[in-house]
């Protein structure tokens, strides 16, 4: 059974101050307005966008890896790095027949 402490560490919250040298990451998350699974994901892949405390500690972000993260965002989306929306490929012949 997963404690009420575990299941808010996902969850976005709200800094006390929205210009707040540092936040967490579930801060962070709130002003982006993202999900915490998401930013964690993100910072994973681009280890210059997060400090830790620690060697496996909390991850905290200051205001220019905010910026940094909030430019990779309006990117487009960052798992192929194109833009959404995507042009799909057609499924079937490009062949239209006349109509009857």
């Amino acid at each position: 059974m997963a404690t009420k402490a575990y299941e808010l560490y996902g969850l976005p919250t709200a800094p006390q101050d929205l210009s707040q040298e540092y936040m967490t990451v579930q801060e962070t998350a709130y002003v982006l307005k993202c999900s915490v699974s998401w930013l964690r994901r993100l910072v994973r892949k681009h280890d210059e966008l997060c400090g830790r405390n620690g060697r496996r500690g909390r991850i905290i972000t200051n205001r220019e890896q905010r910026a940094a993260i909030h430019v990779i965002r309006s990117a487009g989306d960052p798992r192929t790095g194109g833009s959404v929306p995507r042009r799909r490929s057609p499924r079937h012949s490009t062949v239209k027949t006349p109509a009857p």
